[in-house]
């Protein structure tokens, strides 16, 4: 039996590189898996790498593709799609033109008002409910002349941008990086020197493993104005989501963000859990839905109690979001068998013993016994 939820939720020709310069009692024992009751879809509220939603979205970047553009393919019900950096790179190949067209287009623009280089805006959009958003977000979102989105801005908030906007797909999902980072970086550059206003959004709060910090490093080294719009992290968001409350008195007077995968070549992500460790503080994992037995391994190893109560968050705050609450030694193979899918949010610590959804799940527990 399922329990509901409360919610009802940057020019080469050369087609390899885009570049436009050059004490909770420790007896408790939930086992359950709660998803959202409702007649709402259970398609994706975030732009999947070839969803039609996407290409549609961003037509007017396609417009000079003629017969090979992507929607065709798509349509198409014999299409065998290449490999996906073959995909990536027919992408960036189709979209050159119009970029082209609307970089000059800005570029006369500006030389005709004298006016001086455009403003980058970084916004956070929240994990993924547009009530969330900040009203300067909204404000910037609706004057934007371009809009590059990642993968985590929901659809309802793309909802918002203003109607003379272009928005551009530059998403990563595991697999597949539709723009690498430093061509995101060029494509920042370029709109902004021309005078363009240019809104970069992202899920959750641009500063919290979003690359924002990158971004705005590398832009104000080329001397253009950044603007961060902090946005309403996903482990605020869901956490409230949840009623958990990340840090409580008596129970947890610290809280942790720990993502769950490394940069290529980077060092493992797990080896700072001997030092994640502390029975007063809440830890939440963000990226780590496929690191989590390992995570949760090592976690317990280094002094974490096997019963800690512990949430994993599917597609927190949007319709779609679906739940798993366990202890800790359970939490990967109830995740496993719930399908759950990126992005997850992962909340381990007593606090989450203090969510209403971690009662009905013991209830929930206690009638399978029964039955």
């Amino acid at each position: 039996m399922a329990l509901p939820c409360t919610r009802h939720y940057k020019l080469l020709s050369s087609h390899s590189a885009l570049n436009l310069r050059k004490p909770i009692s420790s007896h408790l024992q939930p086992i359950c898996c709660l998803k959202c009751s409702s007649s709402v879809s259970s398609s994706s509220p975030f732009t999947e790498k070839l969803s039609l939603q996407r290409y549609q979205r961003d037509q007017w970047v396609y417009n000079n593709s003629n017969d090979n553009h992507p929607l065709q393919s798509l349509n198409n019900e014999d299409y065998a799609p290449p490999d996906i950096e073959s995909i990536r790179l027919n992408d960036i190949a189709l979209q050159l033109p119009e970029l082209r067209r609307l970089l000059e287009v800005l570029k006369r623009k500006r030389e005709s008002s004298r006016n001086g280089p455009g403003n980058v805006f970084l916004v956070g959009t929240g994990p993924g409910d547009p009530d969330l958003l900040t009203l300067k977000a909204v404000k910037v979102i609706q004057k934007a002349d371009l809009v590059l989105y990642d993968r985590l801005v929901s659809n309802a908030v793309l909802d918002l941008v203003g109607p003379d906007a272009r928005l551009l797909y530059v998403g990563k999902t595991a697999g597949y990086h539709s723009r690498t980072q430093e061509e995101i970086h060029e494509l920042l550059l370029s709109f902004a020197e021309v005078g363009a206003s240019v809104v970069r959004l992202k899920g959750g709060d641009p500063l919290v493993f979003g690359r924002g910090g990158e971004e705005m490093e590398f832009l104000q080294q080329q001397g253009i104005q950044v603007k961060v719009i902090p946005g309403i992290t996903a482990a605020s968001g869901i956490a409230a989501e949840l009623g958990i409350p990340l840090t409580h008195r008596g129970v947890s007077n610290s809280v942790t963000f720990l993502t769950g995968h490394s940069r290529k070549g980077g060092t493992d992500p797990l080896f700072v859990v001997e030092n994640a460790v502390d029975l007063d503080s809440t830890l939440v994992v963000y990226m780590g839905l496929a690191t989590l037995p390992s995570l949760a391994q090592k976690l317990i190893h280094h002094g974490l109690p096997p019963d800690t109560p512990a949430a994993a968050v599917e597609r927190g705050t949007t319709p779609q979001q679906r739940m798993v609450f366990a202890e800790s030694k359970d939490l990967a193979d109830k995740i496993k068998k719930a399908e759950l899918v990126s992005p997850t949010l992962i909340i381990i610590g007593k606090v989450v013993a203090l969510s209403p959804f971690w009662l009905r799940s013991l209830k929930e527990a206690s009638c399978l016994v029964d039955a």
